[in-house]
Order: C-alpha cells, then sequence, then structure tokens
C-alpha cells in the first residue's frame, strides 16, 4: 500500500449555529464520521484502490500528479457519502453544497478566500470514480476495524474507542434476509411500452432536425407523440366499455401501424445522422449518445410489439424469462414475495446481513431471482472465508431453512438459527433451545433495517441505470449506513458519558 502525504485545504471553522435540534444532530453526525474517516485509514486506502483501478503505478507519476489525484479522490468518497447520507439527488446536492457551509467543510471545498464546488456530471463521475469491488473492500476494510479487540492492541487505543465507541463491535451474531430493491421504472404495462418506443424515438427525430439533418415526414415528430397519446387516452377509456377486450384490441393494431410508422422515420434519420453528421453541429460523443439511444430501442421494437400483440391480442401468456418490462434497463426481474400491497415487484433481489448492532456486514444485489436458500452460502464463505469474521450464530426466517444449509453451517460449526419450516420442529426448538426465541425475536428487527436501508440510503427508488451502476450504488449505501450506525453509537455514547458526569453525587460522597 501506498501512503500519499498531500496539503488538504485549509477548513474555516464550522459557524457558530443555534439552530434546530435536527441541524446539531446532523452536523455532529458529520463531525463525527470526519473524525472516522480521517483517523481510520479509509482515505488512503480508498486513493490506492483508485489508482488500482485506473492500473496508474504511483513510482511512475509525477508528485504533482499524485497530489491533485489524492484530493480529488478523497473528495469523491466524501461527496458520495455526504450525498447518500442526505438523500439528495447529483443535481440537488451540487445546489445544497454551493450553500452549506457545513458540507463545504466536509468535503475540504470551504476554504478561507473562496468556495469551489462542482457540478451534476463531476457528481456523476464521483459516484463512479472506483469499481464496485474496490467499495466492497473499503466496507470490509472498516468492519474489520470496527471488530479489532483490545487485546490485539498494546499501548494505544483501539480504532473503536478512537470512533468514540465504548468496545469493540461484535460480530458473533448475523441476522440474514432479502428484499427487492425496485427499479425506476414505471409498471410494464404491454402497450404502454409502444408509447415508450415512440416517445424516445420521436424526440431523438426532432433532436437530429434540430441540428439540420431533415428527412420528409408528412408531419412533425411531435404531432406522431400526440396522436400516440391519443391512442393511449383512448385504450385507458375502452377498458371500462362493455366490449372493453374487443375495443382495446382495435386500438393496439392501430397503435402497431402508428409504430411502423415512427419507426420507419426514426430509422431514416439515424441513417442521416451516421452518414451526414459533418453536415450538422454535433460533435461525435453528441452524435454517438443520440445513435445508441435510437438503436436500443429499435432493437427491442420488434420484440415489443409482439409481447402486446401475444397477450392482449392472441390472449397467450408470455415466459417472465421473454418478457421486456423496460426498454431501457434489461437487468430488471419480476419477483413474487407475496407482500401486503406488493404481490409483485419489478428489480433486483437484495441480500443483506446486519449484525446485532445493526451494523451491515454483507450484502449483494443479484442479476438473477435466486431463491433465498441458495444465498446462505455463499453470504457465509464471503464473511468466514474471505473477511476471516468469526461468525458463531446465523439468523434468518424460514425461507432460508433447508437441509443443504443446515448441513453446512454444522460442517463450519455455526448455530443454525433459521427458522424451521415444520412447525412442530419450530415449537420444540423455541421450547428446548436456549436463546433461540430471543434471536428470533431480533431476527424481525432485520426488517426495519432492510427498510432504512433501502427507502432512505438507496433512495425510493434507486435512481442508478443498469446493473452495474446499481451495484455500485448499493456498496456507496452500505458504506454510509454503516458509517451513520457508528457515528450514532458514538454520539449515544458521548451523551451517556456526559449525563454520568452531571449526575449530582450523594451527600456522603460530598461529605467525605
Amino acid at each position: 500500500m501506498f501512503t500519499f502525504t498531500y496539503q488538504p485545504a485549509l477548513r474555516p471553522a464550522l459557524p457558530c449555529v443555534y439552530g434546530p435540534l435536527d441541524y446539531r444532530e446532523q452536523r455532529a453526525f458529520f463531525e463525527r464520521i470526519d473524525l472516522i474517516l480521517s483517523s481510520s485509514g479509509l482515505e488512503q486506502e480508498f486513493i490506492n484502490l483508485a489508482l488500482a483501478d485506473r492500473q496508474i503505478n504511483p513510482k511512475k507519476a509525477s508528485a504533482k500528479f499524485l497530489g491533485r489525484f489524492a484530493r480529488m479522490s478523497v473528495l469523491a468518497l466524501r461527496s458520495n457519502i455526504a450525498r447518500k447520507l442526505i438523500g439528495l439527488g447529483h443535481r440537488d446536492f451540487c445546489a445544497r453544497l454551493a450553500d452549506s457551509p457545513l458540507l463545504q467543510w466536509f468535503l475540504h471545498v470551504g476554504e478561507i478566500d473562496a468556495v469551489t464546488t462542482f457540478a451534476k456530471s463531476s457528481s456523476d463521475r464521483f459516484g463512479k470514480w472506483v469499481s464496485e469491488q474496490s467499495v466492497r473492500t473499503i466496507n470490509e476494510k472498516f468492519n474489520a476495524l470496527l471488530a479489532v479487540a483490545d487485546s490485539h492492541i498494546i499501548g494505544e487505543q483501539t480504532p473503536s474507542a478512537v470512533f468514540g465507541l465504548p468496545q469493540s463491535v461484535s460480530f458473533d451474531d448475523v441476522y440474514f434476509d432479502s428484499t427487492c430493491l425496485k427499479a425506476d421504472i414505471h409498471f410494464p404495462i404491454d402497450w404502454v411500452l409502444l408509447r415508450d418506443a415512440a416517445r424516445t424515438l420521436m424526440k431523438a427525430t426532432t433532436l437530429i432536425r434540430k441540428h439540420g439533418l431533415k428527412n420528409r415526414m408528412g408531419q412533425e415528430p411531435l404531432e406522431f407523440l400526440s396522436d400516440m397519446n391519443t391512442l393511449c387516452m383512448k385504450m385507458t377509456a375502452k377498458g371500462k366499455a362493455s366490449d372493453g377486450r374487443k375495443q382495446r384490441k382495435k386500438v393496439l393494431r392501430e397503435m402497431k401501424t402508428l409504430e411502423k410508422r415512427i419507426a420507419r422515420h426514426a430509422a431514416l434519420h439515424l441513417e442521416a445522422l451516421k452518414t451526414r453528421r459533418h453536415e450538422s453541429d454535433l460533435s461525435e460523443a453528441q452524435a454517438q449518445q443520440i445513435i445508441d439511444r435510437m438503436e436500443n430501442v429499435l432493437r427491442q421494437l420488434p420484440a415489443a410489439v409482439k409481447q402486446a400483440h401475444e397477450r392482449m391480442i392472441g390472449g397467450r401468456q408470455v415466459a417472465n424469462g421473454e418478457k421486456i418490462l423496460s426498454l431501457y434497463d434489461d437487468s430488471i426481474n419480476i419477483i413474487k414475495r407475496g407482500k401486503a400491497g406488493a404481490a409483485v415487484e419489478f428489480g433486483n433481489k437484495l441480500w443483506l446481513g446486519e449484525n446485532a448492532d445493526g451494523i451491515i456486514v454483507d450484502y449483494k444485489i443479484y442479476q438473477d431471482n435466486p431463491s433465498d436458500s441458495a444465498l446462505a452460502t455463499p453470504a457465509l464463505k464471503r464473511l468466514v472465508d474471505d473477511q476471516k469474521m468469526d461468525v458463531k450464530n446465523v439468523w434468518g426466517d424460514r425461507g432460508l431453512a433447508s437441509k443443504l444449509n443446515s448441513a453446512m453451517l454444522e460442517r463450519r460449526g455455526i448455530r443454525n438459527g433459521f427458522c424451521p419450516r415444520d412447525v412442530s420442529e419450530l415449537s420444540d426448538k423455541l421450547a428446548t433451545e436456549p436463546g433461540f426465541r430471543e434471536g428470533l425475536k431480533r431476527r424481525a428487527g432485520t426488517e426495519a433495517r432492510i427498510g432504512i436501508f433501502r427507502n432512505v440510503f438507496c433512495g425510493r427508488p434507486l435512481l442508478a441505470k443498469g446493473f452495474e451502476n446499481r451495484e455500485l450504488a448499493v456498496g456507496w449505501a452500505a458504506l454510509t449506513h454503516n458509517l451513520w450506525v457508528v457515528a450514532r453509537m458514538a454520539e449515544a455514547e458521548k451523551k451517556r458519558k456526559e449525563a454520568q458526569e452531571e449526575k449530582p453525587r450523594p451527600p456522603q460522597a460530598r461529605a467525605a
């Protein structure tokens, strides 16, 4: 590991603000997280991981380049944490940063004579500054620091004590569960996919024509959109008629005819852009962005039309693996969990494991939709084999219980706290096995942890497009969540000590 010595910006002291309790708590969290980042070595680790991702040899780079790269990497680390912590998108976060002394202090951008912030494009680049594996490495490094016991440190404080915790964090008990990380899409109605295709193609066509590349159309592109919207409203209204099914089939046939015209005009303009780009003022990168957008929709359009025809006109089912759920994201699954209000969800399965303090020790987002019972073995491999955690007990709902998992846990010498599927076996364990009832009761709190992680730190919904971007966003959410949990634990310990010091002594002690 290469150690970087660079001069950070001279930060002015935070102003004295006598504000509401919410502000004081948020400020205390940022100050505590700043202490953790500066004293844990996570920033140095992050810089080295960023260099490794870019295959940069620090011994061959200049000192000026390394100093600038180190500052930008630390800025990327802190900006991602701050953005996840306050739950804002890139645009709103940058506007808030330019006006917030607290965020400027945390990100080291608020200097004495000037404040230099960045825009939404830079914020988006910071979100992809390192790979998903590098973010996972930072998470594992932080958990390893929290687990360092007092007996391993001689003559100095443990990392937990430096962070403000009374003792090292225990990872003896791990509580597993899974959920659906919903994608940022509308409900995938078949004929709405045709409307989405028309909207993307005609807006791209309008953009091409705006820059001087035109083909004969007979009417303006936005008029095609108006015609498609009219058919969409007609489709919605016909569902209430007595012969609604027949009328909806008729409207769908009109949609298919209109979609063919739209696709033909879009293909002609796409060809014009490819062959005559030099006649416009579009750069090569701008043109390629439009080309990729149009080709993605045109490639899927025949399958989307066929899907709508099969389901609405033919009355035939389409296999889940063959369905198009979104024209813009092909890594989304149909997840049936039977939840109240969400019998069917669209997104990716998210696997989480937390310890007794609520720290996320394991996370994984899946592109396919495996069963929950098949996820326990790889999770313990990541925890025990890769991270060398001394896990003694694992807990989970009955979806994780299986003979294979029981045998695997027995081989590893780990207590099986998965809720049995058989009711009589569950009753026996509750009655005879010490601590089993308490463990399952604590496991129920993992549902709340999942809700906090998914809705607060990931966002509702997670706005990242594409599986790789969602995977990376989940890693940043896990790191921010754990820093937030540790900061809360440290602040609670600080308040406990202050209350203990302010507690009046008994009369006997004062007399003595």
